[in-house]
């Protein structure tokens, strides 16, 4: 957007827009501004698309029961390493499903349009090119990839087969993220220069302590198949159950979580990544074998582009956090800053360009510029737009992105492209992490610098 578009819009926010468009209690006593934020309805191709499940664990079973909402969707096969996880799949979703431990023999049956994939992350590149090469379109879990080396192989092999590929950052299609980018392209915080993102915790589950099974043993759980692709050794239910913290199949806390603020900053900013990445942290509480810390410290140098002026970015996670459940994404700007959240945005705004009450700025302009005393109208500080009533969420537009691209012949927030720039410098933070050093990124051409 051009300059005089954006003063033009910021005129409009600070004095027309907001009022216009807010509730009627927005001028009462101690009452915030705010706006609804709507979801306008989609293309009304409602033709029958089947999907399979591979990985049938946590997320793999909220993005099945979350696609599942849409109306003509039909489950027709889940794999899964784990046999509990086939019979409760059966048991779920009725006796008729197809139910394998080899995800091959999903891939093979030609009545699947799309398959989920919600298995570790060491699985995910092989799974996600195998599933293109059968002819399936493909919803993946994020971070696409285990590691940087995987990102271009599965970009190359979803541009040879003209299928769809989603990757699960389901934040992108939320109306907060898009409000944000809207607002920033608007002008309404300036020019950004810093961004910042908190994931916090402090629970076992959180921490990814999760149950092990009663059952669980080397008769219940194909656990050769498991490591076929990774480092051969002996059984051990932990590294199956509880895989987010071992190296071998997960991605840490960055790959797990920082990859969520990667691809909602991305999106809003239309960046295509950092070119340097540092970080820090330790195993501070959670001293039960794991290979991952429970505190993680990133920081990240954006350089300026024709998407963006230059800015600095600072993500922290926390798996041993008093307060709890804090997660926020903060982009900050010029003029203002933004409180960016799936279903809220707060955006905060200085009531004027200049501080004249900045006692510095008063001894320094004495003799040159009279200040004026002249009162100003003021726009609110802060504007809180909220998801209306009935809002369904940022899962399920996700998987409306999905389904609407495969029927209509369209594209998604979240192609490979897209998710392994949001990866890449969550994966590289780990490897700062354990190299004690910088990393240098071309994220343009998606490759470490030499």
């Amino acid at each position: 957007m051009d300059k005089k578009n954006r003063r033009s819009f910021i005129k409009k926010l600070g004095v027309a827009g907001a009022a216009a468009t807010i509730s009627p209690m927005a001028f009462a006593k101690e009452t915030k501004p705010f706006e609804f934020l709507k979801r306008t309805n989609g293309n009304n191709d409602l033709s029958t698309l089947r999907i399979a499940l591979i990985g049938a664990g946590g997320m793999g079973t909220a993005d099945t029961l979350t696609a599942l909402e849409h109306p003509n969707i039909e489950l027709k096969a889940v794999c899964d390493l784990y046999t509990a996880r086939l019979d409760a799949a059966k048991a779920n979703w009725g006796s008729h499903l197809f139910t394998t431990k080899n995800y091959k023999e999903v891939l093979k049956r030609d009545d699947i349009d799309a398959v989920i994939i919600g298995t570790p992350d060491h699985w995910h590149k092989q799974i996600g090119i195998d599933a293109l090469k059968s002819g399936k379109h493909v919803y993946c879990e994020k971070p696409m990839v285990h590691s940087v080396g995987e990102g271009m192989e599965l970009i190359n092999a979803w541009k040879k087969s003209g299928k769809i590929f989603m990757v699960g950052s389901q934040g992108l299609s939320s109306l907060g993220n898009e409000k944000a980018k809207e607002l920033l392209a608007n002008g309404a915080i300036g020019d950004i220069n810093y961004a910042e993102g908190f994931w916090a915790r402090n629970s076992p589950i959180g921490a990814w302590q999760y149950p092990i099974p009663d059952d669980a043993s080397p008769e219940t759980v194909d656990w050769d198949t498991y490591i076929a692709n990774t480092n051969k050794r002996p059984y051990e239910a932990n590294r199956f159950f509880r895989w987010r913290n071992y190296i071998d199949y997960g991605t840490g806390m960055s790959g797990d979580l920082f990859v969520h603020l990667f691809s909602s900053l991305h999106f809003i900013t239309n960046s295509y990544g950092p070119t340097k990445i540092s970080a820090t942290g330790g195993l501070r509480y959670w001293k039960d074998g794991r290979e991952v810390p429970d505190v993680l410290l990133g920081m990240f140098d954006y350089p300026d582009t024709e998407q963006h002026p230059g800015f600095d970015l600072s993500l922290r996670c926390n798996f041993v956090d008093g307060t709890s459940g804090s997660t926020y994404l903060k982009i900050v700007g010029s003029k203002g800053s933004m409180d960016v959240k799936w279903e809220e945005v707060v955006l905060k705004r200085n009531a004027n360009s200049f501080d004249d009450d900045d006692p510095f700025t008063k001894e320094k302009m004495k003799g040159k510029t009279q200040l004026s005393d002249r009162k100003h109208m003021v726009p609110p500080l802060e504007l809180v737009y909220k998801a209306e009533n009935g809002y369904k969420g940022a899962h399920y537009d996700h998987f409306s992105n999905f389904f609407n691209a495969i029927r209509n012949g369209g594209s998604v927030v979240e192609d490979p492209v897209f998710a392994f720039r949001a990866a890449a410098p969550a994966l590289l933070c780990n490897d700062s992490y354990r190299q004690n050093k910088f990393m240098e990124w071309d994220p343009v051409n998606m490759k470490l610098k030499s």
